[in-house]
C-alpha cells in the first residue's frame, strides 16, 4: 500500500510543480489571455474555431469542441467549434493520401481566413499537425499551437506558440486541458456576462 501511495504522491507533486511553474510565468499567462481574446474575436466576427490533435490530444480537442456546441457551466447559445479527425474521414484520407494529411484536408475543406485553428501537440513535431498549420497558413487562417518540451517544429510554424512547462506527455496534456477550460471561461465571461 505504501508503494501505491508513493506513486500517487509523486505524480501529484509533479503536476503541482508544473502548474506552479506555469502560474509563475506571467509571460505565459499573458499568452493564454491572448488566446482567450482571439477566441472571443473569432466568435464576434461570426467565424468558427477548428481544433486538432493526436491520441489524448485528439480527445482534448473533442472535449473543447463539445463545451462550445453543448455547454460549459450554464446554458447559452451553441458556438461553432469543430474538432477535426472524424473517424471515416481519418481512415479515408489515411488510406488515400497518408496519415499526415488527415487534418490538412479538413482545413482545406472547412477553414476560412477569418477562422481560428488551435493545434495540440506535446512534441510539436507531429507531421499531420505541421501539415495542418501549413494548410491554414495558405488560407490565411490564424493559428495557435499548444505545445510542450521545446515546442518542436510547430513553434515556428504557428502564428502563436504556447509552450507549457512539462517534459512528459501526461503533464503537458493536463496543462493543455487546463488552458482550454480557462479559455472557455475567459470567452464566456466576455460574451455571456449574464452567466457569471
Amino acid at each position: 500500500m505504501s508503494q501505491s501511495i508513493s506513486v500517487w504522491n509523486n505524480s501529484l507533486d509533479q503536476a503541482e510543480k508544473a502548474l506552479q511553474k506555469f502560474k509563475n510565468d506571467q509571460s505565459l499567462v499573458k499568452l493564454c489571455a491572448a488566446l482567450g481574446d482571439d477566441i472571443v474575436q473569432t466568435f464576434k466576427r461570426d467565424a468558427k474555431i477548428l481544433i486538432c490533435g493526436n491520441g489524448g490530444s485528439h480527445c482534448d480537442a473533442l472535449h473543447f469542441a463539445e463545451e462550445w456546441t453543448g455547454r460549459y457551466r450554464k446554458d447559452r447559445k451553441a458556438l461553432p467549434v469543430l474538432a477535426l479527425g472524424e473517424a471515416s474521414h481519418t481512415t479515408c484520407v489515411s488510406n488515400d493520401f497518408g496519415f499526415e494529411k488527415v487534418f490538412s484536408r479538413q482545413i482545406e475543406a472547412f477553414a476560412k481566413k477569418e477562422d481560428l485553428l488551435i493545434t495540440l501537440t506535446t512534441s510539436g513535431n507531429s507531421k499531420n499537425i505541421l501539415e495542418a498549420l501549413d494548410a491554414a497558413k495558405k488560407i490565411g487562417t490564424a493559428t495557435w499551437a499548444l505545445l510542450g518540451k521545446d515546442g518542436g517544429k510547430a513553434k515556428a510554424a504557428a502564428s502563436h506558440a504556447l509552450i507549457v512547462p512539462g517534459e512528459t506527455t501526461d503533464r503537458i496534456q493536463e496543462l493543455h486541458m487546463l488552458i482550454l477550460h480557462i479559455a472557455i471561461e475567459h470567452a464566456e465571461r466576455i460574451l455571456f456576462p449574464e452567466n457569471y
